[in-house]
C-alpha cells in the first residue's frame, strides 16, 4: 500500500519505495518487484493495481474477496523473479500475525512459505513497544510460521547501542532466536517516504544556510506522489513547508497543489477550509501558483467525473489556469523524456543547459484540454518511440501560474534553476550556487545508508540464513 507511484519503462504503476530499492540495487524496475498495490483513495476503500494495470476499486472485504485471483500473480511474478536472480529479498507489508487477517493474507507469510524463504522480523523502536511487538508476534504465528523466523532486526535506534544490549540478551532469551543487528536512526537521508506522515517532519532550514524562497506544498487529504518535492528539499536556494491551514500561506512565494487521489474531493476540501480565498490573496500579492498531476486539474475552470473514476459529480476549479478536465478511464501511465521550452519562466541559458533532457512520468485519470492562450511548459517525447515531441502543461504570460502532469519534473536541476531565479526577490542577489543533481543526491543515500547497514548488521549471520 502506498501513495507514492513510480512507472516502469513498459507503462506499469508500481510503488516508488519498491522502485527506489531495484534502483538501489542497480536494476531496472519492473512491476513483477510489486505485483500488487493498492493506492488509498478514502478511508476505507483503495484502487487495486495488478501487475501495473488498474483492475479496481475496492474496500477492505472487496480485496480480501480478490486475493484469490491475484495470488496466481504473486507465484508467477516470484517464480520469474527467481529463475533470473541469484537471490530475491521478499518484503513483507504490516505485521504477519494479524489474527483477523492471517488466514488471507497474500503479502507476508505466505509469500515466505512459497519461497521455502527464511524471515527476519523488524521492529521500529523508535515508535516504543518494539519487544512486546517482536515476542507477540512471535507468539501469534502459527507453529510453521513461527519456525520461519530465524531472528529480528531492530530498526530507527538513537543513542548507544550498548545501552540496549539487556534488553536484546531478553528477546534472544525469550525468544531463542537472535538479534542481528540494531540499525541507527538515519536522519536527513532525503529519500521519499512512503506514508504521508512524514510530512510532518518536512520542512525544516539547515543550519547556517538562509533560504530565499519559501515553497508551500498543500497537505491535501488525499495527497499523492508527495516524492516530487524531494528535489526542492535539497535545494540551498528555498525551504519547502507542507500547509495544513490557509495561514500557512501567508508567507509562501510559491504555492504548489500537489497529485491527489481524490481530485474532486480535494477541490471541495480547498473549498470549504477557505484555501481557495487564500489562493486569490496570494495571487493579488504577486505569489505564484503552481499544480502536478491532480493539482494541475484543480487550478482549472471544472473538472467532472461522469464515469465514477473517483466519486462521481462535478466541480468548479480555481479558475486560475484556462483547462477543464474529464476524469475518464483507462488510466494513462507512462515514461517520457522532457525538456523545458523557453518561455515565461525566462530565456538563455539556464544552469544545466535548456535543452537538457530528463526523464518523466506520467500518471493520471482522464483529460485536460486548454483553451490555447497560453504556453506549454515542457516538450515531451515517449522513451523509445523516436523524436516526435509534443507539448506539456501550461504556464501563464508572467511565469507565475503554471501546471503539468509530469511527476519528476522538478527533478531536472534546469528546471529548478528556471522556477527558483524566478521567484528569487530584489534586492536579494541571486544564488550561485548550482542546483544539485537529485540522482547524485539519491546514489549517495542508497551509500550512506548501504554504509550505516553494513556496520550495524551482522552480515556473516544474514549470509548463512540464505546460503550465499
Amino acid at each position: 500500500m502506498a501513495l507514492n507511484a513510480y512507472v516502469t519503462r513498459d507503462g506499469g504503476e508500481m510503488g516508488w519505495a519498491q522502485a527506489m530499492q531495484a534502483e538501489a540495487a542497480g536494476l531496472e524496475p519492473r512491476v513483477e518487484m510489486n505485483p500488487i498495490l493498492l493506492k488509498p483513495q478514502s478511508e476505507q476503500g483503495s484502487q487495486v493495481v495488478l501487475l501495473g494495470k488498474v483492475l479496481g476499486k475496492a474496500d477492505a472485504q472487496e480485496y480480501f474477496g480478490m486475493t484469490g485471483r491475484l495470488w496466481p500473480a504473486v507465484v508467477e511474478s516470484y517464480r520469474r523473479l527467481a529463475a533470473e536472480a541469484d537471490f530475491v529479498l521478499i518484503e513483507g507489508a504490516g505485521n504477519p500475525a494479524e489474527p483477523n487477517l492471517m488466514d488471507r493474507d497474500i503479502a507476508n507469510m505466505a509469500v515466505a512459505r512459497l519461497a521455502g524463504a527464511p524471515v527476519l522480523l523488524l521492529g521500529d523502536i523508535d515508535r516504543g513497544g518494539v519487544f512486546g511487538s517482536l515476542l507477540g508476534t512471535l507468539a501469534l504465528l502459527p507453529p510453521a510460521d513461527r519456525r520461519r523466523v530465524k531472528g529480528f532486526i531492530l530498526n530507527k535506534f538513537r543513542g548507544d547501542p550498548a545501552l540496549l544490549a539487556p534488553a536484546v540478551d531478553f528477546l534472544e532469551r525469550k525468544s531463542r532466536r537472535r538479534v542481528v543487528g540494531v540499525v541507527p536512526m538515519l536522519p536527513r537521508l532525503h529519500l521519499p517516504e512512503e506514508d504521508s506522515v512524514a510530512l510532518e517532519q518536512s520542512g525544516g532550514d539547515r543550519e547556517g544556510e538562509p533560504r530565499r524562497v519559501t515553497i508551500a506544498v498543500v497537505a491535501l487529504p488525499h495527497i499523492a506522489n508527495f516524492t516530487d518535492f524531494a528535489p526542492l528539499e535539497l535545494e540551498p536556494r528555498a525551504r519547502v513547508v507542507y500547509a495544513r491551514r490557509p495561514a500557512d500561506l501567508a508567507r509562501a512565494d510559491l504555492v504548489i497543489l500537489p497529485g491527489t487521489k481524490d481530485t474532486i474531493a480535494d477541490l471541495r476540501f480547498l473549498k470549504a477550509e477557505g484555501f481557495d480565498r487564500a489562493l486569490g490573496d496570494h495571487r493579488e500579492r504577486g505569489g505564484a501558483v503552481g499544480g502536478i498531476c491532480g493539482g494541475f486539474q484543480m487550478l482549472g475552470r471544472s473538472v467532472a467525473d461522469p464515469h465514477g473514476v473517483e466519486r462521481g459529480g462535478e466541480e468548479p476549479g480555481l479558475g486560475l489556469l484556462p483547462v477543464t478536465t474529464v476524469l475518464e478511464p483507462p488510466k494513462i501511465t507512462r515514461r517520457v523524456v522532457a525538456r523545458l521550452l523557453p518561455g515565461p519562466w525566462g530565456e538563455g541559458p539556464a544552469k544545466g543547459g535548456v535543452n537538457e533532457e530528463w526523464e518523466a512520468y506520467e500518471i493520471h485519470m482522464g483529460r485536460t484540454l486548454s483553451d490555447g492562450t497560453l504556453a506549454p511548459l515542457f516538450a515531451v517525447r515517449r522513451e523509445g518511440r523516436g523524436t516526435m515531441e509534443e507539448a506539456e502543461g501550461l504556464v501563464t504570460q508572467d511565469g507565475r501560474v503554471w501546471g503539468t502532469y509530469l511527476h519528476g519534473c522538478l527533478d531536472a536541476p534546469a528546471v529548478r534553476d528556471r522556477l527558483l531565479t524566478g521567484l528569487e526577490r530584489r534586492p536579494l542577489r541571486p544564488s550561485s550556487a548550482p542546483s544539485p543533481d537529485y540522482r547524485e543526491a539519491r546514489e549517495a543515500a542508497y551509500d550512506a545508508l548501504a554504509d550505516a547497514l553494513r556496520r550495524s548488521l551482522d552480515l556473516a549471520a544474514i549470509r548463512s540464513l540464505i546460503g550465499l
